[in-house]
C-alpha cells in the first residue's frame, strides 16, 4: 500500500496509458454474451465477466475519488483511507467494540485539544505537553482492544493472493483474488469495510504515511523533482499537490476530517466493482445485493470545478541535489476521454517504446547522452487535462543542455511530420500486443473495464479503443506534435549537482 512518486513515474514511463487502452475489438461480441452490469438501488455499479478458465477470480474495486478532491489542509486523506480500509469494521479487528468505540471517542476528544493548542496563535508550552501525554494515554486505552491486521489474516487463511490497494489522483483502487468458493466471504469483508469502516490507529498510521512521505519524496531526487515540477506546471487545478499529502497537512489533519471524507466521497454511486474469473452472476447478483446493498445511499459527491488554464510561459526547476543528474521534460496534454488520446498513445510508442524507438536510438544508443530515456503520461492523473513528458537518466559527465537538444530535436521531428508509415504501423502493432498480454490474467482485465467504465460509462469503451488507434495518421500526430511541444506549453525539471555539477550549467540557471 506504500505510494512511491519513483514507483509512480516508472510505472508511468513503461506502461503509460495502458489502463485506458482497448481490448481486441473483435472479441467485443464474446464478451458481451459473457458480461453482466448490475447497479444496485443505492448506486454502486458491478461489472461481473464470467471466465471459468480456472476456479479463481479476481476484482477490482475503484473509487472515483483521489488527491484531485482535497484541499489545502487535508492533502493526503484519500492515500489515507486506503491505509484506514484494512484496519477492519466493528466486527473486525476488535476484541470489543462497545469498549473501543468509547476509547476511540477519548482519544479523538484528546487529540483536538492538543491540536487546538498547537496551532493557535501563541501555543503555551507548559499547556503542549500535559495535552500531548493525555493524547497518547488515550491512544494506549484504546489499542488494547485492536486485533492487529485482523482483516489481511482472514483473507489470507481464505487463500487470497494480491492484496493491496493503490491511491492516485484520480482514483483509489481496492483488489485482492480468491478461490472462486470464497464469493461470499468476498461479497461481506469487501461490503463490510466500505458500509462501517472503523478509523483505529489513525494517528499511528498518520505517522506511517509521514514516514512513507520522507522516504519517497523527501530523500528522493527524483521524488522531489517530481513534486516541484507538478506544483509549477499546475497554477489552479489540484493536480499540483502531491497525492501523498504536504507535510504540515500529514501533521495536523485529524480522524474527524477522515471521516468526513470519507462520508463525501465513497457513497455507494462513487464505487465501482469488476469481477473477472469463474463466477456465475447468477449466483452472485444475489449476494452482491445481500452483502453490498446494506449500505445506504447517500448524496452524489460534488463535481470538481477547477479547470486548469492554458499555461502561458515555459517553467524551469533546478534542483540542486548531491545526487546523479536527471532531466524531465513536461507538456500538458488532455485528458484520456479526449479523441486524441489514441494519437498520443501512438506518439508515445514511437518516441520510446523499445531500443527501435526514436529517444533509444538517439539519445542511448548513437549519441551516447543517456543511460536510459522514456516518455511518460497520466501524471498526476487522467481524469483531467495532464502532463505527457520525457525522463532522461544522463550518462555520466554528459552536459544536461545536450540532453534538451536531443530531446527537441526529436520532438521537432514529429512537428516537422518526420514520421514514416512503418514506424506508424509498428507503433500499433505494439499497443495491441502490450493489450492482449495485459488482459491474459484475470485482474488485468478487470483493470481494463473498471477504467473504461469509470471514464466513459460504458465497460465496452475498452474494446473499441484500439479501432481509433488504427485509425491514427501520420498528420494526426504532427498536429497533435505540432500544438503540444511548443515552449509556452513547456516544464522543465533538472536535477544538477551541488558540487561541480554535471550539467556545466550555473546552479539555478535556467535552461532556454
Amino acid at each position: 500500500m506504500a505510494f512511491s512518486l519513483r514507483t509512480w513515474l516508472t510505472a508511468a514511463a513503461l506502461l503509460a496509458g495502458l489502463a485506458s487502452r482497448p481490448l481486441p475489438a473483435q472479441d467485443l461480441k464474446s464478451f458481451e454474451e459473457r458480461t453482466t452490469v448490475h447497479k444496485l438501488a443505492n448506486g454502486w455499479t458491478f461489472v461481473l465477466v464470467r471466465r471459468p478458465v480456472a476456479p479463481v477470480f479476481s476484482f477490482v474495486t475503484l473509487a472515483d475519488v483521489g488527491s484531485a478532491q482535497e484541499v489545502p489542509g487535508i492533502t493526503g486523506l484519500a492515500h489515507m483511507f486506503e491505509h484506514m480500509a484494512f484496519k477492519g469494521t466493528p466486527n473486525i479487528g476488535t476484541t470489543d467494540w462497545p469498549a473501543e468505540e468509547k476509547a476511540l471517542a477519548a482519544v479523538e476528544q484528546a487529540y483536538q485539544a492538543w491540536q487546538a493548542e498547537r496551532l493557535s496563535a501563541k501555543p503555551d508550552p507548559v499547556k503542549l505537553e500535559p495535552l500531548r501525554v493525555a493524547f497518547k494515554q488515550r491512544e494506549d486505552e484504546a489499542e488494547r482492544y485492536v486485533i492487529k491486521g485482523e482483516f489481511d489474516s482472514i483473507l489470507q487463511r481464505e487463500g487470497a493472493v494480491g492484496l493491496n490497494a493503490t491511491t492516485g489522483a484520480d482514483t483509489t483502487r481496492f483488489f485482492y483474488s480468491l478461490p472462486a468458493n470464497k464469493l461470499e466471504l468476498f461479497a461481506y469483508l469487501e461490503s463490510e469495510r466500505f458500509f462501517r469502516p472503523v478509523f483505529r490507529e489513525f494517528y499511528q498510521e498518520r505517522d506511517v504515511v509521514q514516514d512513507e512521505r520522507r522516504y519517497s519524496v523527501d530523500s528522493q531526487p527524483l521524488g522531489k523533482l517530481l513534486e516541484q515540477l507538478i506544483g509549477a506546471a499546475f497554477v489552479a487545478h489540484p493536480y499540483s499537490h502531491s497525492t501523498i499529502g504536504c507535510t504540515s497537512d500529514l501533521e495536523s489533519f485529524t480522524r474527524t476530517d477522515a471521516e468526513a471524507f470519507y462520508r463525501t466521497w465513497y457513497a455507494p454511486s462513487n464505487l465501482l466493482t469488476v469481477i473477472v474469473g469463474d463466477v456465475d452472476p447468477q449466483a452472485a447478483i444475489p449476494l452482491l445485493e445481500k452483502y453490498f446493498g446494506r449500505i445506504p445511499a447517500r448524496p452524489e459527491p460534488p463535481r470538481l470545478r477547477t479547470v486548469e488554464p492554458p499555461q502561458i510561459a515555459e517553467k524551469t526547476i533546478v534542483l540542486e541535489d548531491n545526487s546523479e543528474p536527471l532531466y524531465l521534460e513536461a507538456y500538458h496534454k488532455p485528458a484520456s476521454t479526449d479523441p486524441d488520446e489514441p494519437v498520443w498513445d501512438a506518439l508515445d510508442l514511437v518516441l520510446s517504446n523499445g531500443r527501435a524507438s526514436r529517444l533509444y536510438r538517439s539519445l542511448v544508443r548513437d549519441k551516447k547522452l543517456a543511460v536510459s530515456v522514456s516518455t511518460f503520461s497520466g501524471i498526476p492523473g487522467t481524469k483531467y487535462p495532464h502532463l505527457w513528458g520525457v525522463f532522461v537518466v544522463p550518462a555520466q559527465g554528459i552536459d544536461l543542455a545536450k540532453v534538451k537538444d536531443a530531446v527537441r530535436s526529436e520532438l521537432e521531428r514529429l512537428r516537422s511530420g518526420d514520421l514514416t508509415d512503418s514506424e506508424l504501423a509498428r507503433a500499433k502493432r505494439r499497443a495491441r500486443a502490450s493489450l492482449l498480454r495485459d488482459i491474459q490474467s484475470n485482474e488485468g482485465l478487470a483493470r481494463q473495464l473498471a477504467d473504461a467504465q469509470r471514464s466513459t460509462g460504458d465497460w465496452r469503451e475498452a474494446f473499441r479503443y484500439l479501432d481509433r488507434m488504427d485509425a491514427v495518421s501520420r498528420g494526426d500526430v504532427r498536429r497533435v506534435a505540432t500544438q503540444a511541444f511548443v515552449a509556452a506549453n513547456r516544464t522543465v525539471g533538472m536535477v544538477v549537482r551541488t558540487a561541480a555539477s554535471a550539467s556545466g550549467a550555473a546552479p539555478g540557471k535556467e535552461i532556454q
